[in-house]
């Protein structure tokens, strides 16, 4: 998995060098049983820089999972664009792109192998070529040893890990993840942490994750996106000055505190409309 080229975090991300660019980014669903439509997003901005890794926060129902849909070709826009590598993005996921989800999706009638091997399998991918790449992405998640497992043998930490794998094996140079470790107990999702940041730093890959975790977002990320109460919108975007080469050892860092300080003094005000919001 070869490293792409990256610049530096710290200066403005321009148009040329944007990996994503979103420009004006809104979704409204049509309204069911006689309601108006429902604005879910935007209208919203966002640029992501090659080799970036960004978080995005916000209260439950504000468009997070909504706005991953539209970035990797799941679901339209209403109005605004989305362009990945210069490219538009439509109604497919776009050559490149990866998506791992919260929901276990590994399949527990096939080995953790063939679990990885599965995409490029459906490529037609000849096993001279498949066999050494699925070896090397097992490699990077931990689980040679598990190869000739399956699902039900295997943690859910583990069978996460495998979801991940059979991303990975694609090579994708944009990586989405919708809240990957939301069913795990903090002490594992502090770990897979931990390998999550150091596959980001092998592979050179874009991160773009979803999370309810201000930990997780303040652990991880290079910028973090804060959106407010539907519809959705960026109302903050914090840097975390973090160094490339760093782990969950983070948590005990003063500024650890000073930046998930700062996202829950904007998410309680937006978590509290979107409760008085709710039917």
């Amino acid at each position: 998995m070869g490293l792409h080229a990256q610049i530096p975090l710290g200066e403005p991300v321009t148009a040329q060098a944007a990996h994503v660019a979103v420009r004006g980014l809104t979704r409204i669903f049509p309204g069911a049983n006689g309601r108006p439509p429902l604005q879910a997003l935007g209208p919203l901005d966002l640029d992501l820089a090659p080799g970036e890794f960004f978080s995005v926060v916000g209260p439950s129902g504000c468009g997070k999972s909504t706005l991953l849909d539209i970035l990797a070709g799941l679901s339209p826009a209403s109005a605004g664009s989305v362009t990945f590598e210069g490219k538009p993005v439509a109604d497919t996921v776009p050559d490149g792109v990866g998506v791992v989800f919260q929901e276990d999706s590994s399949f527990p009638w096939l080995s953790v192998f063939d679990n990885a091997a599965f995409g490029l399998r459906r490529l037609k991918t000849p096993e001279a070529q498949l066999r050494p790449r699925v070896e090397e992405a097992l490699a990077l998640i931990g689980l040679s040893d598990f190869a000739s497992a399956f699902p039900a043998q295997l943690s859910g930490g583990m069978r996460q890990r495998v979801c991940i794998a059979r991303t990975l094996v694609m090579r994708p140079r944009l990586i989405l993840l919708d809240e990957p470790f939301g069913a795990l107990d903090q002490q594992t999702k502090l770990l897979m942490g931990d390998e999550l940041l150091r596959l980001w730093r092998e592979t050179g890959a874009t991160i773009l994750l979803i999370t309810h975790s201000l930990d997780e977002a303040a652990l991880l990320s290079d910028r973090i996106g804060v959106m407010s109460a539907r519809p959705g919108r960026f109302i903050d975007v914090i840097e975390t000055g973090w160094a490339r080469d760093r782990d969950s050892r983070l948590a005990a860092d003063p500024g650890f505190g000073a930046i998930t300080a700062r996202i829950w003094r904007q998410l309680r005000e937006e978590s509290l409309k979107a409760m008085r919001a709710a039917p």
